[in-house]
């Protein structure tokens, strides 16, 4: 049995909540609307699984490699070790977002993007955005079919989507093909934000699995598990 993806944090109690780790070959289904906090769920996860010894490939719609790391640090998430030994490699995708040619055929492009696909863990933050523009039953039956490849080679890929980007019968495909599905909610109190996991799906777990698991994030911090959820 292969031994699962570590991605621990001291200063948090994530893994644990998540079965104590990540099991090889997984595809994880991180799904929220915009605010959820997709984002900073990967970026968490992209950092512990570094600490841990894994190599990470970051595919984002959302910022430039400058911000990105920018906001790693803001997380005190320091990742510049990472980048420069070559364990992180981060593609940001922002200049497709405004290029509809680009946008319609990112789904070839990214299946024949080989070289990022040899890290341990791939995460492509956020899918629905790239897709949104050319996804069709047919070809999102092509893609998962080409994460599962990848997934039998032992690696682990993490999608996030938003939900108002795809159709409910893209999403429902997405979420019946996932080994692990993550589903995001946020709630607002007032002045008060609540974010909250709901675990959905955990195929392969070695360890209990939290079925919800409430977070909030602070600055010079990062994500940080409360001890309850909202409901």
């Amino acid at each position: 049995m292969r031994e699962l993806y570590k991605f621990a944090l001291e200063r948090d109690e994530l893994e644990k909540k998540l079965g104590g780790g990540i099991p090889p070959g997984s595809l994880i289904l991180v799904e929220g609307e915009s605010g959820s906090g997709k984002s900073t769920i990967c970026q968490r996860l992209a950092y512990g699984l570094l600490e841990a010894g894994h190599t990470v490939t970051y595919i984002s719609t959302q910022l430039t490699t400058k911000g990105f790391i920018n906001q790693m640090y803001s997380l005190n998430y320091p990742i510049a070790s990472h980048l420069l030994r070559g364990n992180l490699i981060y593609i940001p995708v922002l200049p497709l977002i405004n290029a509809p040619k680009s946008r319609e055929d990112f789904i070839e492009r990214l299946m024949s993007a080989k070289k990022l696909f040899e890290s341990d863990v791939i995460i492509i933050d956020t899918l629905s955005a790239l897709i949104k523009a050319s996804i069709d039953s047919k070809k999102e039956l092509e893609l998962i079919s080409f994460f599962k490849k990848i997934n039998g080679l032992g690696k682990v890929i993490i999608v996030t989507v938003d939900p108002a980007q795809l159709e409910e019968e893209s999403l429902l495909v997405l979420r019946s093909s996932c080994d692990i599905y993550l589903q995001l909610k946020i709630k607002t109190f007032g002045t008060e934000i609540k974010r909250s996991i709901f675990v959905n799906k955990f195929t392969g777990a070695r360890k209990r699995v939290a079925p919800l698991i409430g977070f909030r994030i602070e600055p010079n911090v990062g994500f940080v598990v409360e001890i309850s959820a909202v409901s």
